[in-house]
């Protein structure tokens, strides 16, 4: 009977496996292949693949995109983007994931990437890799946003999911209301490149700013009870502005409260209206340990701290995305904390295993890209080791 079963359940797998279909749109429909994208999704059944043709003068495909299955969407032509002007609409649904990969959106700043609404009983996912766009809206409740590789110019606003190795205008981990169906993970914002301000304003899920380049944090609302993370960035900031590059604050969002680590970070801003490192308000439990700043290290409101040093003699470059000098073993000397070669942490986004070098450059040579990888810093005694990762293909 056991032997059956497993037949049964593996006749099962495979046979799930060969409905999946490749369908493919090119612009002169050579081979019976679609000519446009909307038509093959609505040929598409769930788990399909799209394998889009990118035109050879480099025009669009010009059309709006309303996406309501399970569906993978990639390029035709290796490492090269398929061009689709117009507006990419995700339908929710609970258990839906739609994977999208070197879309390039052009420079049209009223096309986005965009998720219509909650999910009602589950869960949507949307992972974009490898892709060129203009503004990404994941917020609606019960939406996870995974995103690596990418370049997008004006906004990246999601309520939940894992972000690397991106460079975008602006970040917020944000919902429109909290979820009702959660998630396992935490929001997880990892080695990118910021422009403005990376910030969260949602309280479903803890938060890891880990490994960034930005010009601030902007923490406005706290899961209560939970535990982030504010770790090995570099906040630059040569303009100056009205509250600190670290900025904790209420804000007015009810049922905030919880802990946020502050630590390792490499820190240089123009005083302007404060001449704070961090400023807090008392939305939230907050240390900080281990930083390091070109300004003398102030902070506002009630902070435990050690370990934190001012005056340090650092360079920064916001093109680059490099920091040298003082922040060089200047963070955390535990072990959990050490460079990639063993050396002690290096304040900055370059410093500990999320180390800004795991993601950049993005491109690799035109190679697949592992996103994220985690494995233990050290093995003691046990009988079990954990090794978790991803990673997709251009």
């Amino acid at each position: 009977m056991k032997k059956q079963l497993l037949f049964i359940a593996i006749a099962g797998f495979f046979s799930s496996m060969a409905s999946a279909a490749d369908l493919n749109v090119r612009p002169t429909g050579a081979g019976g292949a679609y000519t446009t994208v909307s038509a093959a999704i609505t040929a598409a059944a769930n788990g399909d693949r799209i394998i889009i043709q990118p035109r050879t003068d480099g025009s669009a495909y010009v059309e709006n995109l309303t996406i309501n299955k399970s569906l993978t969407f990639v390029s035709e032509t290796n490492y090269n983007k398929y061009f689709i002007r117009g507006t990419v609409n995700i339908t929710p649904a609970a258990g839906r994931v739609v994977t999208i990969s070197s879309l390039s959106s052009g420079n049209f700043t009223i096309y986005n990437v965009i998720v219509n609404g909650a999910t009602t009983g589950g869960r949507t996912t949307l992972n974009l890799y490898n892709c060129y766009l203009n503004n990404v809206d994941g917020t609606p409740a019960n939406t996870t946003t995974n995103m690596s590789g990418c370049t997008v110019s004006g906004y990246v606003f999601f309520s939940h999911g894992r972000v690397t190795g991106n460079s975008v205008g602006r970040m917020t981990a944000y919902n429109t209301s909290s979820d009702t169906s959660l998630a396992t993970s935490d929001v997880e914002i990892i080695g990118n490149a910021s422009n403005s301000v990376i910030a969260n304003q949602q309280i479903s899920y803890n938060f890891k700013f880990y490994n960034n380049f930005t010009s601030g944090f902007g923490v406005y609302a706290t899961k209560p009870g939970g535990s982030n993370e504010i770790v090995n960035n570099t906040v630059y900031d040569p303009n100056g502005g009205d509250v600190a590059p670290i900025y904790i604050t209420g804000n007015g969002n009810p049922g905030s409260g919880g802990n946020v680590a502050i630590m390792n970070n490499a820190i240089s801003f123009v005083v302007a209206q404060t001449n704070a490192c961090i400023q807090t308000d008392g939305i939230a439990t907050v240390t900080a340990t281990y930083n390091v700043s070109t300004n003398a290290f102030v902070t506002e409101g009630t902070i435990t701290q050690s370990n934190n040093t001012g005056a340090v003699n650092m360079n920064f470059n916001n093109t680059e995305y490099t920091v040298t000098g003082g922040n060089v073993n200047a963070g955390n000397p535990a072990v959990a904390y050490t460079d990639l070669d063993l050396t002690r942490n290096d304040a900055g986004h370059y410093g500990g295993s999320n180390s800004w070098s795991n993601y950049f450059p993005a491109d690799n040579g035109g190679k697949p890209q592992v996103n994220y990888l985690v494995t233990p810093r050290a093995i003691l005694s046990t009988t079990t080791l954990n090794v978790t990762g991803s990673a997709y293909s251009k």
